[in-house]
This record gives C-alpha cells, structure tokens and sequence, in this order.
C-alpha cells in the first residue's frame, strides 16, 4: 500500500490524461448506426422429384451461410445494389461500396454481420445486423443483405429443376431428330411420339415447379431504420479506457513495489541492526541551482529535518570534544557531501566548533558547496604557521595547515585538485595524529569520505574516526548494496553509528510530521 500511495499522483494523471485522450479521440470518430433482420429456417427440405408441385433447398450445413455471405456471389450482389439504390446519398453509397470491396478482397466482412441461434438439427434463427454512417444506409443494406442471403438459398433449389429442364430439352432434340428420319416402323414411331408427349409434360411440369421453388430460409422480420448511433459512444469509451489505465497502473505499482529492493523507508534499513538517526527530505534542484545546498536546506524546511539527526548524533556520541565523524555512503550520488555540509551548518548554528575535512580526494565537492554558498572566505591557521590549504598538501606537510572559515564555527579543509593515488597518500599519512592533532580546539570533525563500495578509501580513513555515518538515498540505494557496505565496514571494525535516509520524497512515510509544522505569526 505504501508503495501504491507513493506511485498514486502518477497513476491518476495517467487515468486523466488517457480518459481525455480517449474521449476526445472518441468525438472525431465518424458515426456509426446498426440495423438489424432476421431469417428462420423453413423446416424439413424437399428436394423431390419433378412430379412433386414444391421443391425446397435442402438445409445447410453449420458455417455454410457465413462463407456464403462474404464469398464473391452473394457479397457481390449487395456490393452492385448498394452502388444503385436511390435512398442512400451518393457519397455515402461509395463509401459503403469502397469499404465492402475491400472486405471482399480480405474475405473479412465486418460491416455485415450474421449471428445463427440454431438448434442441434440446424433449426433456429440467423441476425442479420449491417453497420453504416447513416440510419438509412445502415437499414438499406441490411435488408439488401437479407435479400441477397434469401436468392442465393433460393438459387440453390432452382438449380436443380434447371439442371433437368436441360436434360429434358436434350431429350426432345434426340427424340424430334429420331423421328425426322424416315422409314420408321409404326410402332417405334408411335413409341417415340409417346415419349415426346410425356418429355413436353415433364418440361411444363419443370417450369411450373421453377416458379414455385423456394429457399431454407424465410424472412421474418425486416430491418428497421435506427434512432440512436451504436458509435462512437465518448462517455463509455473514456470511463472504460479510465478504469482500465488506473487498474493496470494499480497492477504494475504494486508489481514495482514488491519487486523493488532499494531503500524506501526506516523499516527496510531496519534488517541491519542499525537506527536510522534521520530522514532528510529532497531539495528542489533549482533552489540548489540559485540558492546552493547550505542556504536552500534553511530556506526549504530541512533545519527541522537536520535537527532531529543533530540531536540523534550527539545523544549516541556524547559530548566528547574533538571526536572524529565520517560521513560516507554505499555509491556516488547519494548525497553525502551535501548532508555533510548542512549537518555541519546545523551544528555550527548550535554553537559546536566543526571542521570538515574533505577526504575525496579524488572528487572533493566541500570548496563548491560553501563557494556557492559565500565566495569570499577567510583562512585561519589550523596548526603551525601558512602552509597547505588543501588535504592533498597537509598529508604532505601536517604541521603547517590552514583552514577556510566557511561561516562562524564551521572551518573546511578542501580535498584540492582530483588525483588517483589517494589511497597511497592515505597510507603513507600518520592519519590518527594528524586528526587528533587538527581536532583540537573543535567539538567536531566531520570527513566527508568516499563511498565505501567504490574505493578503498573509507576502508583506511575508517580505522582512525570514533565513528562511521552512512548514508542511503531512498529510492536508489538497493538493499544488497547497504549490505555489502556494512557488511564491508564491519569486517573493517568501523564503528558504524547508523544510517541517515537522504532525499526523502514528500509523498514518503518515512517523512516526519514536523517538517510541516512551521510556526505560528501573531496578527
């Protein structure tokens, strides 16, 4: 649920922005209207002789009206009447014309359609249902298609009586040239004769037979020109597309979430054995961009956020002078350096002496935090007399170091210029004197460190600090990373005093109240 609500404003602008979409697609649709009739079948064929005064086509077989319908002789009938019909406008008589050739070509009719409701015995009821741009053209060729549908099954009993109407003539022909010749005996003259006579009977009897000939199928119903469109219906697509978006963006949410392992909340950290000591909500990138990280973190409401860290940190740490802190993460890009900055500017606001000491040496961040923040900085002598201003040059010469006063109680140590062997520099540095020597005179020592999985750095670095902050970036920091980080700075025996959930979304349930409550004014 937590992870549905974090994902609900995007969900439900999608659900928006696709109900619009489809109902605005759905109102420059063209119009469509449906009419409908019905053919029963007419009971037991009787296929008989020629004696018999009804013929009647035998029934059909399951599927045999629908190949019917859209094969070339029946669909090919409609599509000639439609171009001639009077009732139908002229371009909507091409139109239909147009759309039912092509069908025809791709033997996939769709603007007629037939629906059989027949019983075991093939007994029952066939729909007719024809679609069009107009009421009167939607019935027309309704009924055009039944009246196609009802001369082929009647076709099917004519054929038949032609095919012996055609032996019959051939019958005659022979018996009339027989009886031409001369010679004859009287007998098989008369014979012939009598059997000319009784061919003739059974020809009228043909023709008789011919016009009262008549299909399987019977019409009983007749199309009835439509009020109402069946398409398009706006309002039913978009609610229909809307429940569809928000279902599926509910679906794929909750997918997310379950298969999601980075760091979302306090609980998820909780796995480790370590308290989360604070949770820092997200900046804005542009107030970052023209305000800097220290000043954008007083102005957007985080003082309460680093407050609570504040007082978390120094509850666990006591109230030691001088005690060393690095601040590190798992990966690059979490946000440590920044909260690196704003921690120290809380502290300092309390009134604490901090020293940051940038320890990336191989991309110090600390000189652009605090220049954004003021560009003209005093130095103050750290230990001995000039000397370096950077921890490149002060691992070199540690007795003549000085720092940059970044605001009042808070002094920087920049890491200087990037370079590769940071960890050789480390290692051949007396690490320990050297920050118990330049921590004198201060409450704290912030070391912003690099990232524990990315070099070895914070592995040395480590060993010479009291204790070790570590820093997850909700949403990015994945669970195994956190792990192989603690799991690394234990093996390390760092002291690791907990975690600080860094760029919490305002949606987040990690978020606390508090950040919201800002002061009443007097009127």
């Amino acid at each position: 649920m937590q992870g549905i609500r974090r994902r609900l404003p995007w969900i439900l602008g999608a659900t928006v922005l696709v109900t619009v979409g489809v109902y605005v697609w759905s109102k420059t649709q063209p119009d469509v209207y449906e009419a409908s009739s019905s053919l029963v079948t007419a009971g037991s064929a009787n296929t008989g002789t020629l004696g018999d005064s009804l013929v009647t086509a035998s029934a059909l077989p399951q599927g045999a009206l629908q190949e019917a319908l859209q094969g070339p002789i029946v669909l090919g009938e409609i599509i000639r009447r439609v171009g001639a019909v009077p009732t139908i406008a002229p371009e909507v008589r091409r139109e239909l014309s147009r759309d039912l050739q092509e069908q025809l070509q791709k033997r996939k009719l769709t603007s007629v359609e037939l629906q059989p409701r027949l019983d075991p015995g093939g007994n029952g009821i066939y729909t007719v249902t024809a679609q069009a741009p107009t009421p009167q053209a939607a019935a027309t060729l309704t009924d055009l298609s039944v009246e196609a549908l009802l001369n082929w099954d009647r076709g099917r009993a004519l054929s038949g009586i032609e095919r012996a109407e055609r032996g019959l003539r051939a019958q005659l022909v022979e018996i009339d040239r027989q009886l031409a010749q001369g010679g004859l005996p009287a007998l098989e003259r008369q014979t012939l004769v009598a059997a000319r006579a009784s061919a003739q009977r059974s020809l009228a009897q043909a023709g008789i037979q011919a016009q009262a000939a008549t299909g399987f199928l019977e019409l009983v119903a007749p199309a009835v020109v439509p009020l109402d469109r069946v398409a398009p219906k706006p309002t039913r697509n978009a609610v229909l597309a809307g429940l569809l978006t928000l279902l599926l963006g509910l679906g794929l949410a909750a997918l997310r979430t379950v298969t999601d392992r980075t760091a979302r909340s306090e609980d998820d950290l909780l796995t480790f054995g370590l308290p989360t000591l604070g949770s820092i909500p997200r900046l804005r990138r542009r107030d970052i961009v023209f305000s800097g990280i220290v000043r954008a973190a007083r102005e957007a409401g985080l003082y309460e956020a680093v407050g609570f860290l504040r007082v978390n940190l120094l509850t666990r740490i006591g109230e030691r002078p001088g005690q060393c802190i690095m601040v590190t993460s798992t990966v690059p890009g979490e946000g440590k350096s920044s909260l690196t900055a704003t921690l120290a500017d809380g502290l300092a606001t309390s009134g604490k002496r901090v020293l940051i000491i940038d320890a990336d040496m191989r991309r110090g961040t600390q000189q652009d935090v605090w220049d954004k923040y003021q560009r003209d900085h005093q130095w103050s002598q750290l230990v001995g007399v000039g000397g370096a201003r950077t921890l490149q040059e002060a691992l070199l010469d540690p007795s003549n170091v000085q720092v940059m006063q970044a605001e009042p109680n808070l002094h920087l140590l920049p890491a200087g210029p990037g370079m590769h062997d940071s960890l050789g520099r480390l290692n051949r540095a007396d690490l320990g004197g050297r920050l118990a020597e330049w921590g004198r005179g201060y409450d704290l020592i912030l070391i912003d460190s690099p990232p524990l999985l990315a070099l070895a750095d914070a592995l040395v670095l480590g060993r010479h600090v009291d204790h070790v902050l570590l820093v997850v970036e909700e949403g990015k920091t994945s669970l195994q990373a956190v792990k192989q980080s603690v799991r690394r700075a234990q093996g390390a025996n760092l002291d690791i005093l907990g975690f600080v959930l860094n760029k919490v979304t305002a949606t987040s349930e990690s978020r606390s109240y508090s950040y919201d409550y800002a002061p009443r004014l007097r009127e």
